[in-house]
């Protein structure tokens, strides 16, 4: 039985941003899980995959739960108040040694946390963002859920294989990351480009689609906000998956969350 795919045979737009049977929740950049058993001197639960649902059981009220990945923005006010916090996040990363990814800018500063070994979140990384988050509230760095979200890129294509190598080249990417239908840029730099499959057709109006990961109290003030500026809805058929807005020309955006995933 062939994979679901993010899309329905239906080229006119994208009603299924899914993707894959939640394969997509795989943490951009990881690496395949060695299915032996736990690191030398780690339990099972340090490798055990946390998704969506599992997560929201912890508690974790400064970190959203967005493309197997968790993700926090702290409000600094400045360039140096920020520096103290990056600095106290690295002391707390050195005495777990677990390290997220931090980006440093002059209001604020955001961590994103995953267990790179095993490709998703773990209570590794729940552990650290508990630890973040007490940091960040010594510090006076308040949380910002609300600002927090993730952007990829989908392309129709019935031949993944033969134009991959093209964007993964143009984009100065490497293939030997993410899935076998992706493209990844492991910085974090870059949004993912995931390849829809598709029958083979002429070229369609539009090839491209965005798929935006919001955390799930974001998706009714986004679409009003959408529908305010414009946009039409296009299908909340899979909701709480993804929702299908549309600007006035017609072309998609699939707001979607981790909720009703595997």
């Amino acid at each position: 039985m062939p994979a679901p795919t993010r899309y329905e045979r239906d080229l006119r737009f994208p009603p299924d941003c899914e993707g894959r049977a939640g394969r997509r929740q795989r943490s951009p950049g990881a690496r395949p899980l060695n299915q032996g058993g736990p690191d030398p001197g780690g339990s099972v639960d340090d490798r055990t995959r946390l998704n969506g649902t599992a997560f929201e059981t912890e508690g974790l009220a400064d970190w959203r739960y967005l493309r197997g990945s968790i993700h926090a923005r702290f409000s600094t006010g400045d360039f140096v108040s920020g520096l103290r916090l990056v600095e106290a996040i690295t002391e707390a990363a050195e005495e777990a040694n677990h390290h997220p990814d931090v980006d440093l800018r002059y209001p604020h500063v955001d961590v994103r946390l995953t267990s790179h070994d095993v490709g998703f979140v773990t209570q590794r990384d729940v552990r650290l963002a508990r630890r973040i988050s007490e940091v960040a509230a010594a510090q006076g760095a308040a949380p910002e859920p609300s600002s927090l979200s993730v952007l990829e890129l989908g392309l129709d294509t019935s031949d993944h294989e033969r134009i991959k190598p093209f964007w993964a080249a143009v984009l100065g990417l490497s293939l030997e990351h993410g899935e076998d239908d992706e493209i990844v840029d492991p910085t974090g730099l870059l949004p993912a480009i995931w390849f829809q499959s598709t029958e083979p057709h002429d070229e369609p109006r539009q090839r491209f689609h965005l798929d935006l990961t919001v955390p799930p109290e974001l998706v009714e003030p986004r679409i009003a906000a959408a529908l305010a500026a414009g946009g039409t809805l296009v299908t909340d058929e899979h909701a709480p998956r993804f929702w299908v807005l549309a600007d006035p020309d017609g072309n998609k955006i699939c707001l979607c969350t981790w909720q009703g995933r595997p």
